[in-house]
């Protein structure tokens, strides 16, 4: 049987912490997702392993995560949540939760519902990456706009060493052209510690549950083509992805296009192997 790593995944319990981007909702999101709600789509979608990934700038959430993560051994790590604001207690959390064999792997923040799309940038938020970078955790880069990839490359200028990942691939404009998107992304795909994760493109074509493997497809190709087979994995970003139809539609897409594209050999570095390597699973 095929391996393939799930590189993001979602759970979060409105019991147990604070959404501030659910509330008011309507959607189908806004509820509990908790993760043996998952387990018969992943089986039938062959996924053998998973990351999961921070919905809220909290250590709540993050401790949660790692409590559900310990109970469910598919699951190799987790992406958690930094007060990279404080860098003297990010420093203390890094020292004491991310040593070798913990499950906390990474570090994301909402930083595409922050005002200001260079909110990375901050004094304090940058020391922060820097210790990152020194400990080599990689952080994942979750924005929706170009600006936040020019952002992105700034931080690479200031921390040549800080592996980063695009979730998402930095929602590509399917939906209409944008040239800053590919400009910018072809800039990045330039610096080897820049990564991309292929996830989230069912909700990004914008056509509800009624796209493609074909419209995804030139999204796809453009990340294999510019970042390579040795940096690009693949992420089902489930629940969210259940907006735009459901989670084995969007592993059948997505290994559909790649197996179009890449040998068995290559297609095993970007379902499995790339993501034992960024996040060290």
């Amino acid at each position: 049987m095929q391996n393939i790593i799930d590189t993001h995944i979602h759970v979060w319990d409105l019991e147990q912490v604070d959404y501030p981007w659910l509330k008011g909702s309507t959607s189908i999101l806004n509820r509990t997702y908790e993760l043996d709600e998952l387990e018969s789509a992943r089986l039938a979608a062959g996924i053998t392993g998973g990351i999961l990934v921070q919905a809220a700038n909290s250590l709540e959430e993050t401790a949660w995560m790692v409590k559900t993560a310990q109970k469910h051994r598919w699951i190799g790590g987790v992406v958690g949540w930094l007060p990279l604001q404080d860098p003297q207690a990010t420093a203390r959390i890094i020292d004491t939760a991310y040593r070798p064999g913990m499950l906390l792997k990474g570090v994301r923040h909402l930083i595409h519902d922050e005002a200001d799309p260079n909110w990375l940038l901050q004094d304090t938020v940058l020391e922060s990456l820097g210790l990152l970078a020194s400990h080599d955790i990689p952080y994942d880069l979750v924005g929706i706009l170009p600006a936040h990839i020019e952002t992105a490359l700034k931080v690479a200028a200031k921390w040549p060493k800080l592996r980063m990942i695009f979730d998402h691939l930095n929602q590509p404009p399917m939906a209409k052209q944008d040239k800053r998107w590919e400009v910018l992304m072809k800039e990045a795909a330039g610096h080897d510690r820049f990564y991309a994760k292929i996830s989230g493109l069912g909700t990004a074509a914008g056509k509800g549950t009624g796209w493609t493997a074909g419209d995804l497809e030139p999204c796809i190709e453009f990340a294999l083509h510019h970042f390579g087979v040795d940096r690009c994995c693949c992420g089902g970003d489930w629940p969210v992805s259940l907006l735009a139809g459901t989670y084995e539609k969007t592993w059948t897409a997505y290994r559909t296009v790649i197996a179009k594209y890449l040998t068995p050999k290559d297609q095993e570095k970007i379902l499995y192997r790339n993501a034992t390597q960024f996040y060290a699973v």
